[in-house]
């Protein structure tokens, strides 16, 4: 492996520190995990269910900073413009890795070439749920309704140019249906809203599970490999005839571009070791995330590939965020 180099500077003057230096002594300091998306959400709640242990496992604390906006692009640029020394990583999702970035070339950052991935901790299927009060239960029904009265119905998602936004689009394309995007800075507060009846339909990862099991949501439809075990009447978009939309969303940690291998690998096992957690993997798998645990390689050519694939997406639909 390359052996790098780095300066710390002493009483004495600036000395060379190895790479294996690097690792005895990393962290310093508490590491700041920036979470893109508004708490609640299901990127805010694998941070916080991973927290804790990992940072008994550092031996420094990782503290959880929410900063939301612009489907995760106001975080994500927070944490590419940190220092890239493993102190500061963030918790993403397919919207900010691979949605956002795709559908606007301009936001400011490239996921392939500017992130430095360190673990692809799970993946999560993203479902459609309606209030209670919408005239439909199950998938044909949705779709008819939608196509009875087209413009009628709203949509709530995590934020513009986000992974739920951009997958309802292509949803919309295919169906020939057309209902209106009512975007929000995070999954919590839009779950929240169409619980209260304030928008009519929710597009979203499995925050709206609970809201689902105790009926306060109807689930329409998954991305999922299979049909949730939880909710066995809910088909997956495979078995509606959209396999296109059937492929489930990644969450992860990265850090900025630069950041040393040796705090990348010190991250890749902590991570692992808390994710051996039967309570860890209890909240997770609860959530309906999958544990995916890769490694570092792994987790860039899970980006590299889904970016890629949604650039074509957004190109052959003309998608903008607009």
């Amino acid at each position: 492996m390359e052996r790098r180099h780095f300066l710390a500077v002493t009483a004495g003057g600036a000395v060379a520190l190895s790479g294996a230096a690097l690792a005895q002594t990393y962290p310093r300091r508490p590491v700041r995990m920036i979470v893109p998306f508004a708490a609640g959400g299901s990127t805010d709640v694998i941070a916080r269910a991973l927290s804790e242990g990992l940072g008994r496992d550092l031996g420094q604390p990782v503290v959880i900073d929410n900063r939301a906006g612009a489907g995760g692009a106001v975080g994500t640029m927070e944490m590419l413009r940190s220092v890239p020394d493993g102190h500061t990583v963030a918790m993403v999702s397919s919207s900010n890795t691979a949605a956002v970035p795709a559908m606007n070339p301009k936001i400011g950052y490239n996921p392939v070439a500017d992130f430095t991935p360190i673990m692809n901790i799970a993946a999560v299927p993203w479902l459609i749920a309606v209030h209670p009060s919408f005239p439909a239960r199950n998938y044909k029904d949705f779709l008819a309704e939608l196509k009875r009265r087209p413009g009628h119905y709203s949509y709530a998602s995590s934020g513009v140019g986000g992974i739920l936004h951009l997958q309802m689009e292509v949803f919309k394309s295919l169906t020939g249906i057309f209902v209106t995007h009512i975007p929000y800075r995070g999954a919590g507060p839009a779950v929240a809203d169409v619980m209260a009846g304030q928008v009519q339909i929710a597009v979203d990862s499995p925050t709206s599970i609970p809201a689902i099991r105790d009926g306060r949501l109807i689930p329409i439809v998954v991305a999922a490999p299979q049909r949730m075990k939880e909710h066995p009447d809910m088909p997956t978009f495979a078995e509606v005839g959209l396999p296109q939309l059937n492929r489930m969303s990644h969450f992860g940690v990265v850090g900025p571009k630069g950041t040393p291998r040796d705090a990348v690998d010190r991250l890749n096992l902590a991570l692992r070791r808390v994710l051996q957690d039967a309570g860890v993997r209890a909240r997770l798998e609860g959530s309906g995330a999958t544990i995916v645990a890769g490694s570092p390689a792994e987790f860039s050519r899970e980006i590299k590939e889904l970016y890629e694939q949604l650039q074509r997406v957004v190109a052959e639909r003309k998608l903008t965020t607009e």
